[in-house]
């Protein structure tokens, strides 16, 4: 029996997996590569000094904690260097496809020659891994994909692609089909809305976030999180991330508890009042490019570089 090794999207799929009787080392991935700086070197020094920097920054993640929840796992993964057998379990959404290229990118310069899988949820895409039955995770595991060599080379491209300084190229890799990759053109779609649009200087998951709690509900801060959680299908974001942005968007509400638009607000959600100029950061990065550098244009779908 060849030798396996399991690398997941996160703790709750770790502990379904060491349920089933599929055998092989399991590494977690702890990472959020779809939020903040990104570097194509993974695992350098240099690149996990990038990914700290951006956590205690934005999420005051001390070093202790991104050592122990991350560095050390990340170690287990570089001792495991026997296994002829790699298998990926990464879901559709926009948090795991990029999780899932740089891994791969990293296989492509650390694990040379050992053979790589991957395995989706081929059911419906909306149910995540984590949440299938044991009995299904290891039928949807019988179903795995092998990727060929030329596979793993489209990947680290569209990771090289999404640490560049411009994410122009990016976008047109968003059109193309990819047989083995059949959620990331979605994905990578997703991630070019995150640059602010055009008409009011907010971005999809932002727009998003002001149209629902602009519903006639009363709603706490809570409430309104655990409602975007259950909305958002590609991006698949944590309740971390949504409570960040409205942080980001306080200034639009006169209240979060219950929630409610200011008279701004409402005028930014209707695109009459554009909010670029409040939330421009220059310090703020999606993957390798300045988010504030580039616009998204509805009507075309395409970014302008400013």
């Amino acid at each position: 029996m060849r030798q396996s090794l399991h690398i997941t999207n996160g703790d709750a799929l770790t502990g379904l997996l060491r349920t089933t009787s599929i055998n092989g080392e399991i590494i977690t991935w702890r990472e959020m590569l779809c939020e903040g700086k990104t570097t194509t070197d993974v695992g350098s020094e240099n690149f996990w000094k990038t990914r700290f920097d951006f956590l205690k920054s934005q999420y005051k993640v001390t070093k202790s904690n991104f050592i122990e929840a991350t560095l050390k796992e990340y170690r287990r993964l570089c001792n495991e260097k026997k296994q002829e057998e790699i298998t990926l379990w990464f879901d559709h959404d926009l948090f795991c496809q990029i999780n899932m290229i740089a891994v791969i990118s990293w296989l492509k310069t650390h694990r040379k020659g050992a053979r790589v899988s991957l395995v989706h949820n081929s059911g419906d895409r909306l149910i995540g891994l984590a949440e299938l039955t044991p009995e299904k995770l290891k039928e949807q595991y019988k179903h795995r994909i092998e990727l060929s060599q030329d596979d793993i080379e489209y990947a680290d491209y569209i990771w090289q692609l999404y640490c560049s300084d411009s994410p122009l190229r990016l976008e047109t890799f968003s059109h193309f089909n990819s047989s083995q990759f059949e959620y990331l053109p979605e994905a990578i779609h997703a991630h070019i809305t995150r640059f602010p649009y055009v008409s009011n200087g907010l971005n999809a998951v932002e727009n998003m976030t002001l149209q629902v709690a602009s519903e006639k509900k009363k709603w706490d801060k809570d409430q309104l999180v655990g409602q975007l959680l259950k909305k958002q299908d590609i991006f698949g974001f944590g309740d971390l991330q949504y409570y960040k942005i409205l942080d980001t968007l306080k200034p639009l509400f006169t209240s979060l508890n219950p929630v409610k638009l200011s008279e701004e607000g409402k005028h930014v959600l209707q695109k009459t009042t554009n909010y670029y100029g409040a939330l421009r950061n220059e310090n703020e990065y999606l993957g390798g490019s300045l988010k504030y550098g580039y616009l998204y244009h509805e009507d075309t779908g395409k970014l302008l570089k400013l």
